[in-house]
């Protein structure tokens, strides 16, 4: 992205959905297989890149939380020949995100990064924008410094999707002093078909009634099992652990089988054995304290 930044930056994770082509309104279709064939000849925007962006937002004074206009962007893929999207509506995104800052942050934090006119002058035009677009939603979801349990519910370990780190290469400087080495860094994914995904949220929240009377989890799959119903139902559901890849070595990574452990937690307690889905749910537990430590390192 030109004038910003090439450093990486980390510490979110991305839970995406990715729908067929044809789930979208004629107009948005076209503009998606055209913007397709563009990333196909030129080098595809990530995540990365709308992260500098929304940080960038920031600088001005006073900042700018949420964009003035909605991003055009979209993560694309194609898998057996049929092209799925994943639109970013960055500027959707941002309206939620705020809505959700009151609770994570004090208030002369908040006040101090985000004055309160400011804020109240987003949740204004998030209102009179929501009364035009009802049914929005996003098809993206983050999370910061961890994945969250009940995301790691809609995989198999089998879909998992680990790639090492790449050999040594000279990337473009941003500051015009040449070229400079960077060795690219490892991914971590899972991907599933929509209906997959679906089954488990039902098989998981069926387990948890069963054996837990009062548990935070359920409402947690619920949720997310309502956001997964929004969409077209030959969609692909993608886990990405994004920038979590920078802070956790990739021997973690290479090693981390989250989604199993979630799996074995489940199928445990659905058979009564208590036991083993303790041992499950403590090396999840363990794996994700040590990550979300990490913040609060010097």
């Amino acid at each position: 992205m030109s004038g910003l930044s090439t450093a990486a930056i980390p510490y979110a994770s991305y839970l995406r959905v990715y729908e067929p082509l044809a789930a979208f309104p004629e107009r948005e279709r076209s503009h998606w297989q055209r913007y397709a064939a563009a990333s196909v000849a030129g080098e595809p925007r990530t995540a990365q890149d709308e992260l500098r962006q929304a940080l960038a937002d920031l600088v001005p004074v006073p900042p700018v939380p949420v964009p003035v206009r909605e991003s055009p962007d979209a993560f694309v893929t194609l898998v057996d020949g049929v092209l799925h999207v994943c639109p970013w509506r960055t500027r959707l995104r941002g309206w939620l995100a705020m809505e959700e800052l009151t609770d994570q942050w004090p208030a002369p934090v908040l006040d101090a990064v985000l004055p309160p006119l400011v804020r109240r002058q987003a949740a204004e035009d998030f209102e009179r924008w929501r009364e035009r677009n009802p049914d929005a939603r996003p098809w993206i979801r983050s999370a910061t410094w961890h994945v969250p349990v009940r995301w790691f519910v809609l995989f198999d370990d089998g879909e998992r999707l680990f790639a090492p780190s790449g050999d040594v290469i000279e990337v473009p400087d941003s500051s015009g002093e040449g070229d400079r080495k960077q060795r690219p860094a490892p991914s971590l994914r899972y991907r599933a078909a929509m209906v997959q995904a679906r089954r488990r949220v039902a098989r998981g929240l069926r387990v948890l009634r069963d054996t837990m009377e009062d548990s935070p989890m359920i409402d947690d799959l619920v949720d997310v099992g309502r956001w997964l119903e929004e969409f077209h139902p030959r969609s692909l559901v993608e886990l990405d652990y994004g920038g979590l890849v920078h802070v956790i070595p990739e021997s973690g990574l290479r090693d981390d089988r989250s989604a199993a452990d979630v799996t074995t937690a489940l199928s445990a307690l659905r058979d009564g054995d208590s036991d083993a889905a303790g041992e499950a749910y403590t090396r999840l537990a363990e794996r994700w304290r040590a990550v979300r430590d990490l913040q609060f390192a010097s």
